[in-house]
This record gives C-alpha cells, sequence and structure tokens, in this order.
C-alpha cells in the first residue's frame, strides 16, 4: 500500500456546515463530514493499451484497465484525522497467451476547492496475468492524516452558516453559500482526494473522445 503523510501533503479535509431551510421552531441544520472527499477525475479512470502503441483502431486494444470499489476510511480523533483510500485496478487483456506483468502508473492528488492542485504522488500497481488467462486485478490505496486545527473555518464565516432562521426571516430560504464571502471560505477548507491513472496527453485524448 502507498501511504500519504500530512508531512508531504499539509491540508486534506472537507469541512463546514451549511443551512439548508428552517420551520417554525426547529431550523433543519445538514453538517458536511470534516473527513476529505475520495473521487475518481472524469476521463481518468480508465487506460487503453495498444499494439503498436500509435494505433487507435479496435483491433489494435492490447488491454484496458479501469479503478473500481474507490472508498475512503476516516478515523477521528480531537487532534487529527485519519483517511485511508483503498480501491482496485480491474484489468482485461485481448491476448491469453502466456503469463505476463503488466506495471499501469496510477496518481494520488490532493485538490483543494475543486480546482487548486496541492500535491500529487505518482504510484502504481502491477497486474499479473497467469496463462491462460484474460482477466487480472490488483488493490492499492493510501493514507492521508490531517490536522484539525487545518480544516477550521472563521468563526465569522461560520455564524453566517449556522445562523438560526425562522419563516418570517427575509434570507430564510437563501443558501448561505450563495453569499461568495462564505462561499470562497468553504471552498477553501475543501478538500478531495483524488485517484486516477496517470495517463499521457494521446492516452488522456483517447478517453476525452471516447
Amino acid at each position: 500500500m502507498t501511504h500519504i503523510s500530512s508531512r508531504l501533503f499539509p491540508v486534506l479535509l472537507l469541512a463546514g456546515a451549511a443551512l439548508l431551510a428552517g420551520c417554525n421552531r426547529n431550523p433543519l441544520l445538514v453538517t458536511r463530514s470534516a473527513c476529505p472527499a475520495v473521487a475518481i477525475p472524469y476521463h481518468a479512470g480508465e487506460v487503453t493499451r495498444f499494439n503498436p502503441p500509435q494505433s487507435r483502431d479496435a483491433s489494435a486494444i492490447q488491454l484496458t484497465a479501469q479503478i473500481i470499489n474507490l472508498s475512503g476510511t476516516c478515523l477521528e480523533t480531537p487532534e487529527q484525522l485519519t483517511t485511508d483510500v483503498r480501491f482496485t485496478v480491474a484489468a482485461q487483456r485481448r491476448d491469453a497467451r502466456g503469463a505476463t506483468q503488466v506495471y499501469v502508473p496510477l496518481f494520488i492528488a490532493l485538490v483543494q476547492g475543486g480546482n487548486v492542485l496541492v500535491s500529487k504522488q505518482v504510484t502504481g500497481v502491477n497486474l499479473t496475468f497467469a496463462d491462460g488467462q484474460l482477466r487480472a486485478e490488483a488493490q492499492s490505496g493510501g493514507r492521508a492524516d490531517v490536522s484539525r486545527a487545518a480544516t477550521r473555518i472563521p468563526d465569522d464565516i461560520q455564524a453566517k452558516i449556522t445562523r438560526e432562521r425562522r419563516p418570517e426571516d427575509p434570507d430564510a430560504l437563501t443558501d448561505p453559500l450563495a453569499n461568495p464571502q462564505v462561499r470562497a471560505a468553504v471552498r477553501a477548507a475543501s478538500f478531495e482526494v483524488l485517484v486516477g491513472f496517470q495517463l499521457d496527453d494521446a492516452a488522456l485524448a483517447y478517453n476525452v473522445a471516447k
């Protein structure tokens, strides 16, 4: 397993709370988890290899692989949160003749606010095909330890998010995140763990075109 340490990756959290609506005396509050979101980026969850490599004909496909069963488990303590990310790479080759091992590179990246790359680690898995076997799987994962102090939203912003609202208030039905200041603060405290294949330009273009 590949381990991701908070020493290498400083803030890794999705934090905050959103007030969605109110009723007469008991406003409804929905709280976001302090643990990071875990996802596979669009176009990065599959990889296709061709033989010859420059071909893009379906008949030249040598191997396909995809990331499946991605999950994150979060352990919370008063000082930090530890998130274990686990996933499986499932692959299929066209020709079952001969035993072979194929290395497939992957990345585990930390993204802030949906679009700011905090850090990225390139790793990978070895897929072992026995003679006569068309399919193979390999498991991998990572770990992130994050200080709770790094996830804190400023008090004034938190007050705007959690302020009790009643039906008669002019802004009773207004999402607090509609406020640009609130939205920016929540985005700044929001982080994701993204897992995908490390693709070259040609492989990425193929996925986009599919």
